[in-house]
């Protein structure tokens, strides 16, 4: 089977999705790999690269798309809102396509993508069980977000991090406190550290205390109690209002102390839950900064603005997305390494396995056959359930 990887065209993206250290694996496997040019080179892989590894390099996106019996992307069309849909004249009936699809945010796209017969995997749903920790791209992606968070905040930042001890006096250390501690914010608890502040952290799930305490952080106890807080999966799950309300009232104090708070509260599929508001941000010492992880999906932060940076009663307050992208060779890298344990996973015999008794390929898949197969995707936007025997 021939596994084609086509540039990113999503404006600004510069990983790929694969990289030419896992080529030899892949190869091993029984697969060939074709790259379109330079399609490594914004995350500092050239040509040469692939070719020194056995990859064959094609002149264009056409070419990849129609030479590959399975499309690798990091942002597929779903995921890629700008230009992605310029890949669906591209894509052939039985080709396979595995990438960040974006399943929960329009039918319509999922529709056309299963519409033109592609068989679609998303990285996204992969299941967080120890099976699959090595083909979770999700988390690596957020490892490298939690870690850039805190980056972009320093260098935002009026303070320094670390506590100095100097002639000129001692300098205190800078108080971060982050909200959500998934793998984003555990990422971020534990670089804030490294710069030598002083790190907390909450989260609504009480299995993160003892996560939060062994990287060194304080863990802050509300005296509030979420229902259900996580699914199944290990993610948070949406509460009400009234407990958001009382959260917010609860976590003043402790954001009004904090030179830096990071957010990161992301329920998969929804909107994010405003946690800090305008009031709230008008309490935090002037300079202080606000880095929003959950800004794709609206912010955590009432003043948020996606995409942008903005200020508002003297605090700095950051919406970017997309961040993995901003540290393309080592994102590139760890996604390229989930993708080639999926790729092994997913082919054997030089046949995709479609045994939908398997937790990560049913979880995974999306389309097929030209139906949006995937159970969770179709109770999401209300299609009624197939039946066994279509699947």
């Amino acid at each position: 089977m021939i596994v084609g990887v086509p540039k990113e065209s999503y404006p600004g993206e510069r990983r790929v999705a694969l990289v030419p250290v896992v080529i030899p694996n892949l190869m091993k496997a029984g697969l060939e790999v074709v790259v379109e040019t330079g399609a490594g080179e914004p995350a500092g892989y050239p040509d040469a690269a692939y070719t020194e590894k056995g990859a064959k390099i094609l002149p264009d996106r056409t070419s990849v798309f129609g030479t590959s019996d399975i499309v690798v992307q990091v942002l597929c069309y779903g995921s890629n809102d700008i230009t992605g849909e310029a890949d669906l004249p591209l894509m052939r009936r039985g080709q396979a396509l595995i990438g960040f699809l974006r399943p929960f945010g329009s039918a319509e796209v999922a529709q056309q993508i299963a519409q033109a017969g592609v068989t679609a995997f998303s990285v996204e749903l992969m299941p967080r069980t120890t099976r699959a920790q090595s083909m979770d791209a999700l988390s690596s992606m957020g490892t490298i977000c939690g870690y850039k968070a805190v980056l972009l905040a320093a260098e935002t930042s009026l303070r320094i991090f670390p506590m100095m001890t100097t002639a000129a006096g001692t300098i205190t250390p800078a108080r971060v406190f982050v909200i959500g501690a998934g793998v984003a914010g555990l990422q971020a608890i534990s670089t804030a550290r490294r710069l030598g502040a002083v790190a907390s952290a909450y989260d609504m799930r009480p299995a993160a205390k003892e996560q939060v305490q062994s990287l060194g952080g304080r863990f802050i106890e509300l005296p509030i109690e979420a229902q259900n807080a996580q699914d199944a999966r290990g993610y948070g799950t949406a509460q009400d209002e009234t407990f958001y309300a009382r959260q917010r009232e609860l976590l003043t104090k402790v954001v009004a102390e904090s030179d830096v708070v990071i957010t990161a509260a992301v329920i998969p599929g929804k909107k994010s839950p405003v946690l800090i508001t305008a009031d709230m941000v008008k309490g935090m010492a002037p300079g202080s900064v606000i880095v929003d992880l959950a800004a794709e999906r609206g912010g955590n932060c009432e003043l948020t603005r996606t995409g942008q940076t903005v200020k508002d009663h003297d605090v700095v307050i950051i919406g970017a997305i997309n961040l993995a992208s901003s540290v393309p060779y080592h994102a590139s890298q760890m996604y390229a390494r989930n993708l080639t344990a999926y790729l092994t996973y997913l082919v054997k015999d030089g046949k995709l396995q479609l045994n939908l008794q398997d937790e990560i390929i049913r979880e995974t898949l999306v389309t097929n056959r030209g139906e949006i197969v995937n159970a969770r995707v179709r109770e999401f936007f209300k299609l009624p359930a197939l039946a066994t025997a279509s699947q």
